[in-house]
């Protein structure tokens, strides 16, 4: 990792079904790629899958929504207001983790 990126906030949680959590939030320099200074995701599926179960994040500058196979491209109303989204979305009984 480069001097210049910080880690905000790395954080993994596995489950005893195999499933996996983590939030992960870089702050970055500041560029037409990330214009905030910020890289994120929060990300949560079946440990070693394919593809999640819900993450968002912005790993390329856009903004995205995955859910499975599917990805969205998404506003961004901020850090807090993703966060929240995406432990509504654990299931009940992991969101007391996070």
């Amino acid at each position: 990792m480069s001097e210049d990126v910080t880690v905000v906030r790395d954080e993994v949680e596995a489950y005893a079904d195999g499933t996996v959590a983590r939030v992960r939030i870089l702050a970055v320099p500041e560029s037409e790629q990330f214009p905030d200074g910020i890289k994120y995701a929060f990300h949560y599926d079946d440990a070693g899958a394919d593809d999640p179960i819900i993450r968002f994040d912005n790993h390329h500058g856009v903004h995205e929504l995955h859910l499975g196979s599917r990805v969205f491209e998404t506003d961004y109303p901020g850090l807090q207001t993703l966060y929240r989204a995406w432990r509504a979305a654990l299931p009940f009984d992991k969101r007391t983790d996070w």
